[in-house]
């Protein structure tokens, strides 16, 4: 029998995501999923910028897929090895520290150590590195 749950917020449409036992999911539909967890998650604590996965830009997309591949290959990783495999991306694509995150000027609160970072964003580094594990004996052969 699959598994059912709602996934909500003032501004988001309902989902209902269903995960069947028997079925296979790509690197891409295991991004999606923590892109929507970690939103929710942002929407919980006030944070109502992060856009659905749809409407997400192909730059957050891209981080996402490369988070979960992340962790696929290095399963043991830890919240901040993640953290600082996003910072090491990040840098590669040009992007710097900002007070308030800014794709046009590639400005991001979160390009800190990860030390630096309050309790509320590493918490998104514990979501999503669990999201991953959570999901990754779903991945396609």
């Amino acid at each position: 029998m699959p598994l059912v749950s709602q996934m909500h917020g003032p501004q988001a449409q309902q989902r209902i995501i269903i995960v069947d036992k028997n079925k296979v999911m790509t690197i891409q539909e295991i991004a999606r999923v923590a892109h929507e967890l970690n939103r929710a998650y942002c929407e919980s604590i006030g944070d109502h910028s992060q856009p659905d996965w749809d409407n997400a830009p192909d730059w957050q997309k891209s981080s996402a897929v490369n988070g979960v591949q992340f962790h696929i290959n290095n399963p043991e990783a830890s919240p901040s090895a993640s953290h600082d495999s996003w910072m090491k991306q990040k840098t590669e694509e040009g992007w710097k520290y900002g007070p308030v995150k800014d794709a046009d000027k590639k400005e991001h609160p979160c390009y800190v150590p990860y030390e630096e970072l309050p309790t509320e964003q590493k918490s998104k580094d514990y979501i999503f590195r669990q999201t991953i594990h959570s999901l990754k004996n779903f991945l396609e052969k």
